[in-house]
């Protein structure tokens, strides 16, 4: 089974200095039909206005992943990082049993746009815990690259969670398959550009859900970016 969450239907807010699409029910947006998916539970799409970003807050038994598309966010936390993720990076914390972070955008003219990804862990009361890896275009051109994983398996950042992120870019005659486990989830969202999704057609912005599902295909992107997730149901 597939379905489509279209992207004029996410959820969104504009606070000046950060502009915000939910995919599931986050802060203000409350929408009992998207509470998550699997054990996703956040996707937000954010841009930062320049010199602006989130003070020091805290989070508790979380997985969060930052996935940069341009600009730079700069993340300090209360465990000794100190890091700067340009794009291409992908950042994991993991926010175990207590971290507290700030994530800023320090140009002067230039917006940072972002997906801060949550995923539930597969066990509470963790360690927190940092890691950031650089996944260059050439990875991602024409496949679907794991990104992030609970083994960290080819080169991927290891998360604590029974979930895997990939993150692939086609264009043109590229085409990219991930097979499924039917008694699991699937998630899709095309982060820029369009493609094609088991034959549904996606725009930037847009989403997919998958169950009961054997095989993910990714075809007839223009100039699509898109990342995939692997999930426990």
């Amino acid at each position: 089974m597939l379905s489509i969450r279209k992207s004029k239907d996410r959820g969104y807010a504009d606070h000046g200095w950060l502009k915000s699409y939910h995919s599931f029910s986050f802060a203000g947006y409350r929408d009992p039909e998207h509470m998550g998916w699997g054990n996703l539970r956040v996707i937000n799409e954010d841009q930062i206005a320049p010199g602006t970003g989130f003070g020091s807050h805290s989070h508790s038994d979380m997985e969060i992943v930052s996935y940069v598309l341009s600009g730079s966010l700069a993340h300090q936390d209360n465990i000794g990082n100190g890091t700067v993720i340009p794009p291409g990076d992908v950042q994991r914390m993991s926010a175990g049993r207590g971290v507290v972070h700030s994530e800023f955008n320090h140009e002067s003219d230039a917006a940072t746009h972002f997906f801060q990804i949550w995923i539930e862990p597969s066990q509470r009361g963790i360690a927190p815990g940092y890691e950031q890896k650089t996944f260059s275009e050439a990875e991602k051109q024409g496949v679907l690259r794991l990104v992030a994983s609970p083994d960290g398996a080819q080169g991927s950042v290891t998360i604590h969670a029974d979930a895997s992120m990939y993150a692939g870019l086609l264009t043109g005659n590229a085409s990219a398959t991930l097979v499924l486990n039917p008694n699991r989830k699937a998630y899709v969202h095309v982060v820029r550009g369009s493609l094609q999704v088991n034959g549904q057609k996606l725009q930037t912005g847009d989403a997919a859900k998958l169950s009961n599902e054997h095989l993910l295909t990714l075809d007839a992107g223009e100039d699509a970016e898109v990342l995939v997730f692997d999930l426990a149901a």
